[in-house]
């Protein structure tokens, strides 16, 4: 999570690959446990060039296949409609290419949002945001802070008044507009997909097809949930009748991260959206171009004015306005667990707004020797190393039963050294740098506590040579749990594995961090995987999967990982108030 506040398939997709300034090229590490050179060593991956990025990511495989899949049979429909078919034409039944980036040469969002209107900021302010790949500066963004979230908080706050254009809206309509935002991210996923990878330095295809599709789900699904929000009748003494209506919060202050902009973005509005609150979001000031780039597609997709407003800006200004303002009702954040302790804080010194908050995680992996070995090194890192390990659900506790450890680590170390680190918007990539110096200096110096506390470094460990923010996939074994990398978030691409005995003594462990937000269970025994995943105390329980998100299912955690649930049902009793009524009914009346 972030460290300070906020800190938060066409064949016609011909556009340029890479926007970049400054060509990319990787040389030999440093350290002794050398990384191979991931692209000469690809070739294991299959003939096509895009292979290497697909291969190193199941989860990335399945979305990509589902996708060509769809565009294929989309390519099908076309042809018969067109005749092509019954008129014994000859056609190309390949699949279509990958998608690409798409060439940016000027960024067209750069100012803050407000009732559907691009300004300024009030004091004149810019920031820089950098691409991390390069080191070079994409843009000036204008920089919000308290005046201009005033501002932001006049609009929704008009914006959601009793009598307004939103609030006499019907519930289905409401839906329609959520739909039609999914729609015009689905015109724009290249776009969108190619401002996230600039942004962040995630491999563009890892931003098509997992923050892309995870954002438009999100948005389709409370789509469907915005005419089903309905209260109940209840039977009461007396001759009454009972019964009770959830209405809006009202004014919904968000906080976002910069590890998933555009995902944690759809996560916060689209639920607040479908319950009819107004909403004040922040990106975090590393990644704020895909926020804006949307604040221009609800605009056009038909919102009122004030009901989405974005300010991009810092944590200690524009957040801290956010968290303590008396005119916002309640606020979502996701970030770092010291920052949700400031923000719960400052609720409570205000107007003690309802606060969610999703914080971070030292996640447990249990692996049990009966499990499909080859499988759960592949899920488990998967959950180490997607996006450079910069994720609050990083599996970054391994525990192994000592059967089975040694294989294991080897296996572990065999598939983490075929990862391919480079240029972002290459496919074949499939691990990008760190999001900036400060998170690249934390990484580091937890991977040097590491190995002073005497733990092995099987592979990585160090920084790619000359290359700035990237740093090679790490894995250590012989960990002891009073370590600094098995109890603290690392937030980077560092794996942990450890022994265990009995499956007693592994839960103990797993559970003895003061986080709780996700685990995961592999094993074959289907009792064992339901008594060990009901004795972990965490808000998600994984069992031979990993990262398995989905936009029905809820997402939060125990203990200092966050109060309340992101997703599914659950999240809408975040975004609502019940109010109960009571009619007192006459004797004629009475029931």
């Amino acid at each position: 999570m972030s460290p300070k506040l906020g800190k938060s398939l066409s064949r016609r997709t011909k556009a340029f690959v890479c926007t970049y300034s400054t060509p990319l090229n990787f040389t030999r590490p440093r350290c002794k446990n050398q990384l191979r050179d991931e692209h000469q060593n690809a070739s294991h991956l299959g003939p096509s060039d895009a292979q290497p990025a697909v291969a190193s990511n199941p989860f990335l495989r399945k979305q990509i296949k589902a996708t060509l899949l769809q565009s294929l049979r989309c390519d099908r429909t076309a042809m018969a409609q067109n005749g092509t078919i019954e008129n014994g034409v000859t056609r190309n039944t390949s699949p279509p290419p990958l998608p690409q980036p798409v060439k940016i040469p000027e960024i067209k969002h750069t100012k803050i949002f407000i009732n559907n209107e691009w300004h300024t900021s009030i004091k004149g302010k810019k920031f820089p945001t950098i691409n991390p790949a390069t080191g070079v500066k994409i843009c000036d963004v204008e920089e919000a802070d308290k005046a201009d979230v005033d501002e932001a908080v006049k609009a929704a706050r008009a914006a959601g008044q009793r009598g307004s254009e939103w609030r006499r809206m019907d519930t289905s309509s409401r839906g329609r507009l959520l739909h039609r935002l999914a729609d015009l991210l689905e015109r724009e996923r290249a776009v969108l997909a190619t401002l996230e990878s600039m942004d962040t330095g995630k491999p563009f295809l890892h931003a098509f097809f997992v923050d892309l599709d995870g954002s438009i789900k999100t948005l389709r699904y409370y789509a469907g949930w915005t005419d089903k929000i309905h209260g109940k009748t209840m039977p009461v003494d007396e001759n009454f009748v009972c019964f009770t209506k959830h209405e809006p919060v009202g004014v919904c202050g968000a906080i976002i991260p910069w590890n998933f902009p555009l995902l944690m973005f759809s996560w916060k509005i689209a639920p607040a959206l479908a319950c009819g609150n107004t909403v004040v979001i922040k990106p975090a000031e590393q990644t704020p171009l895909t926020a804006l780039h949307v604040g221009a597609l609800i605009k056009e997709a038909g919102f009122p004015p004030g009901v989405v407003n974005i300010v991009p800006g810092f944590g200690s200004t524009a957040g801290e306005a956010i968290a303590s303002h008396m005119n916002i009702d309640k606020v979502a954040f996701t970030g770092s667990t010291e920052v949700g302790q400031l923000i719960k804080a400052e609720a409570a010194k205000s107007n003690l707004k309802r606060v969610t908050l999703e914080l971070g995680g030292k996640n447990p992996c249990i692996v049990f020797a009966d499990s499909d070995l080859q499988s759960a090194v592949e899920e488990t890192q998967k959950g180490a190393f997607f996006n450079q390990g910069q994720a609050c659900t990083a599996a970054s506790r391994v525990y192994v039963e000592e059967q089975v450890y040694d294989e294991f680590v080897r296996l572990s170390v065999e598939r983490a050294k075929n990862i391919v680190i480079g240029d972002p918007m290459e496919p074949q990539t499939s691990h990008g740098p760190q999001i900036d110096q400060h998170q690249f200096d934390k990484i580091l110096a937890l991977v040097d506590s590491g190995k002073r506390d005497g733990a092995k470094l099987e592979c990585g460990g160090c920084a790619v040579e000359d290359r700035g923010l990237f740093i090679h996939p790490t894995i250590f074994s012989d960990i002891k749990d009073h370590m600094r990398i098995a109890k603290e978030e690392i937030f980077g691409p560092v794996q942990c594995i450890m022994k265990f005995k009995t499956q007693e003594e592994v839960i103990d462990r797993a559970n003895s961090s003061q986080y709780g937000l996700t685990a995961a269970v592999f094993t074959c025994n289907i009792d064992r995987a339901l008594s060990v995943s009901a004795a972990l105390e965490a808000g998600t329980v994984w069992v031979n999967c990993y990262n398995a998100l989905h936009a029905q299912a809820p997402f939060g955690g125990y203990k200092m990982s966050g109060n309340g649930r992101e997703l599914g049902e659950y999240a809408l009793a975040e975004y609502t108030e019940v109010k109960a009524i009571t009619i007192r009914l006459s004797e004629q009346l009475k029931l």
